[in-house]
């Protein structure tokens, strides 16, 4: 006799269970308790000589943060960096997949030195550029003052910001050409011929067709970009720090040198707590939009 739908599915049910069992424990085991164990550092007051007996001081230090000027100025920092960085790679890596895509189609080699950036530690890309920028040892200063009898100070308070967008540019942009070379290659050429049946030009089709079709991929392409660069620590540090009068501090080097530097550790985990708020509710009005859009 044949089992029931109703004896089926909660079978099916209970199979899912002891499948997803090993990843629930890893979650609980790995994340689950760190984070509980951050969450009571957050309201005390530790260092590392209490950090077995921390004393409870309630929401001291998340005032703390919230009314120190240095958290908003590297909030401010991080979300600029990651605004200008992740529209620069994703505005370039598009036109590159997209004048690149008849030399890449037929010569898919090519791909492979166009990825050697990503290669690099973006640690060891903030010594380079170091070395390279410096004003009194780099390459680059030293050419500039010999063709032009002057170059700009990359490094000083009012050139950092903008040092720092252009090699994180220039590292990350191979990252949105190779996705969005793929979307583009995607597109079934079905697609365009039928554009060009109803008289659409290569722009109307680019712009009326193809763009439409990859959006997804853009946005998706933009958001992890913008993720990345809002939480950059190891090429700036490595390049100049927090920078001339903390011009150049973002988040993850505000928590490091509060957590490191400083000792203040329930200071430094509750300002890492509410950058993870933040970073969930805008997750989640993304989502929300983008399930009321489909909807």
């Amino acid at each position: 006799m044949p089992a029931s739908p109703a004896t089926t599915s909660a079978a099916q049910r209970l199979e899912w269970r002891l499948l997803a069992s090993p990843l629930l424990i890893f979650l609980l085991l790995f994340l689950g308790l760190p984070t509980l164990v951050d969450l009571v550092y957050s309201v005390s007051q530790v260092d590392f000589e209490t950090l077995r007996s921390p004393a409870l001081s309630g929401f001291s230090n998340y005032l703390d943060v919230l009314s120190d000027p240095g958290f908003w100025e590297a909030a401010w920092f991080s979300l600029r960096f990651g605004l200008v960085t992740a529209i620069a790679e994703c505005l370039l890596g598009l036109i590159l997949a997209i004048f690149l895509a008849p030399l890449l189609a037929k010569r898919s080699w090519l791909m492979a030195p166009l990825m050697l950036p990503l290669m690099v530690a973006p640690a060891m890309i903030g010594l380079m550029y170091r070395l390279v920028l410096n004003e009194f040892v780099g390459p680059v200063p030293n050419y500039l003052f010999a063709w032009f009898g002057d170059s700009p100070a990359f490094l000083d308070a009012d050139t950092a910001f903008w040092t720092l967008c252009v090699v994180e540019t220039l590292q990350w942009t191979p990252f949105a050409l190779l996705l969005f070379y793929a979307a583009y290659r995607s597109i079934p050429d079905e697609v365009r011929q039928a554009a060009a049946v109803d008289g659409a030009g290569a722009w109307q089709t680019l712009l009326r067709v193809e763009l439409p079709l990859m959006a997804p991929t853009i946005g998706v392409g933009a958001f992890i970009r913008f993720i990345d660069g809002f939480r950059v620590f190891d090429n700036v540090y490595t390049l100049v720090g927090s920078g001339p009068g903390g011009s150049t501090t973002s988040m993850s080097i505000y928590i490091y040198e509060a957590f490191f530097k400083n000792g203040e550790i329930g200071k430094a985990i509750a300002a890492s707590v509410i950058l993870f708020i933040a970073s969930f509710g805008v997750l989640f009005g993304l989502i929300g939009t983008a399930r009321r859009r489909t909807a």
